[in-house]
């Protein structure tokens, strides 16, 4: 950070000692990770309970069977069921921050330089404090005077304005990649929980499943406003407009869009929260005699999915109902959708009813199905 000389040697070389610690925690630290991420080791070791299959079961002095044998001489069936389950349990379990393992370790497959970098920027810091230090040392022995080892004044304010500058950029930069690696652990716990909200298919006969059930299988089109908003959707979907007829809920088949719609009413503290979509769908949802013929509420339900869950479901939509409120819209009158591609991330957010003659024609671009989505090869070819 500053000029070479006898004074910055010491500053080096403590700098450089603090960096080559940090390196080596972390790769302590990753490969204990590694470690009880696969339990490659011995289980003694990890202590999770993992026996290789086909082990023999350890001698007990006592005769009884230790729990370690018991599950030596299971069935490989129920050894894997037992591996996945504790495996699960293992990357369920919370970190600081409030986050789970497994969401750590998927912002690090996400960015698996993100760590370097920031260990890098700040290590860098820290070298530079160390710097400043002992070149603010010499410029008071230069303003004092007297010291036989005190450098020219002029090159000590230099020294110290370098390693102020070193500082504070290296600073910034880690807490930059800090902040960026905050922002993707809230974007995949976020996504994490929509993935858990629960939907019931409108078609009969259908089960209850995760939004999760939908990856890499269909698009998710989450559609949430007040009642007028949600009878219009409806309508919409179900009816035939004007002298055309309704084909929108073939079309949406056709490129794998699934639309949940979700009704919202504000109550009575002003807080706008999630109610009963499908008794409000199926019983209270009317025809508009002016515009819409064939009114068949039923004609949708191949494409529509019910929320589950109101709580859930308020929990999800109330930093989106905020959002969208502090930008000025009436979300019960105007609505909001949130547009998921077949990944789980979410393509876009709007307000107003969802763009179907849009999503028809454009969602196999927007969402990157057509340049190789996974699962998609048979549709449009190649490997």
């Amino acid at each position: 950070m500053s000029k070479a000389s006898k004074h910055s040697r010491p500053s080096r070389s403590r700098a450089m000692m603090m960096f080559l610690g940090m390196m080596l925690m972390l790769l302590v630290s990753r490969t204990q990770a590694f470690v009880g991420r696969f339990g490659t080791v011995d289980p003694s070791v990890v202590s999770r309970g993992y026996v290789a299959i086909g082990a023999k079961p350890p001698s007990v002095s006592d005769g009884s069977t230790s729990e370690a044998a018991a599950t030596a001489t299971a069935p490989p069936k129920q050894l894997k069921t037992n591996f996945d389950n504790s495996s699960e349990e293992y990357l369920s379990q919370p970190t600081f921050g409030g986050y789970t393992v497994k969401q750590r370790l998927r912002e690090e497959v996400e960015s698996p330089f993100r760590k370097v970098r920031l260990l890098f920027f700040g290590s860098s810091a820290g070298s530079a404090l160390t710097a400043l230090y002992f070149s603010a040392l010499n410029t008071i022995k230069a303003l004092s005077g007297g010291y036989s080892d005190a450098p020219p004044l002029d090159e000590a304010l230099t020294s110290d304005a370098i390693n102020i500058g070193g500082a504070v950029v290296c600073g910034l930069l880690a807490y930059r990649e800090y902040k960026a690696g905050q922002s993707n652990l809230e974007r995949i716990a976020r996504g994490g929980k929509l993935a858990r909200l629960v939907v019931e298919p409108a078609a009969s006969g259908s089960k209850r499943q995760q939004l999760a059930a939908y990856r890499r299988i269909s698009r998710v089109v989450i559609a949430a406003g007040g009642k007028d908003y949600i009878s219009k959707l409806a309508r919409s979907m179900t009816s035939d407009q004007l002298k055309d007829s309704n084909i929108i809920p073939e079309k949406l088949l056709e490129v794998d869009v699934i639309v949940v719609p979700v009704l919202l009413e504000s109550t009575e503290d002003g807080k706008v929260v999630a109610r009963d979509t499908k008794k409000f769908w199926k019983e209270e949802v009317q025809p508009d005699h002016e515009f819409d013929k064939n009114f068949d509420i039923s004609k949708a339900d191949p494409v529509v999915a019910f929320p589950i869950g109101n709580n859930q479901w308020s929990d999800y939509l109330e930093p989106e109902i905020e959002t969208a409120a502090s930008q000025g819209f009436d979300v019960l009158e105007k609505g909001i959708t949130l547009t998921i591609k077949k990944n789980g991330r979410i393509l876009r957010r709007a307000t107003g009813q969802p763009p179907f003659p849009d999503l028809i024609g454009t969602m196999e671009v927007m969402d990157g199905s057509r340049f190789g989505m996974p699962g998609d090869s048979e549709r449009y070819g190649g490997p």
